[in-house]
């Protein structure tokens, strides 16, 4: 690894790449996920990241993407969670690849999202975590989230987390 990877904002140009990334990232955090098609925001990744009020940023080391994490408009899919007209955004794809765990990158690349949130007036932050993902709720905890919900659901537990800027 390299002093410092540099973090900076998705372009056009980049999106084969970073699909490339995310969806080897995905396939090896959600093995039963893998087979069942694009995510939405990846199948419009440009309109939502690039052109659109979503943001994606990753962080390349001589070149390749090593890490990368977004943030899109929260689309009031959960019906618990109420963020009454305020500007919410969700937090999605975060991965670090495991050579380049432990260095802080994953927080860097937090805080430059959440910078990027605030010029973009946004209110909350929510994303959602589960419990079987090595150290995820701990690291969202240690970034200022706090648990709002977790669904009963044996196998997921999704862990729902907000934080307001």
């Amino acid at each position: 690894m390299s002093p410092r990877p540099i973090i900076r904002a998705v372009t056009a140009a980049d999106i084969p790449e970073v699909l490339a990334f995310v969806l080897e990232a995905r396939a090896e955090l959600f093995p039963k996920l893998d087979a069942t098609g694009m995510p939405a925001d990846l199948a419009h990744f440009e309109a939502i990241y690039v052109q659109g009020d979503g943001q994606f940023l990753v962080a390349c080391d001589q070149g390749q993407i090593v890490a990368a994490i977004g943030y899109l408009p929260y689309d009031g899919r959960f019906p618990q969670l109420n963020y009454q007209g305020q500007k919410t955004v969700e937090v999605v794809r975060l991965f670090v690849l495991p050579a380049f765990r432990r260095f802080g990158l994953a927080r860097a690349l937090y805080l430059a999202l959440e910078a990027q949130a605030k010029a973009d007036r946004v209110a909350v932050m929510y994303l959602h975590t589960h419990p079987f993902l090595p150290g995820a709720i701990d690291f969202w905890l240690r970034q200022g989230f706090e648990v709002v919900d977790v669904d009963v659901d044996p196998v997921w537990r999704t862990t729902h987390m907000q934080r307001t800027l």
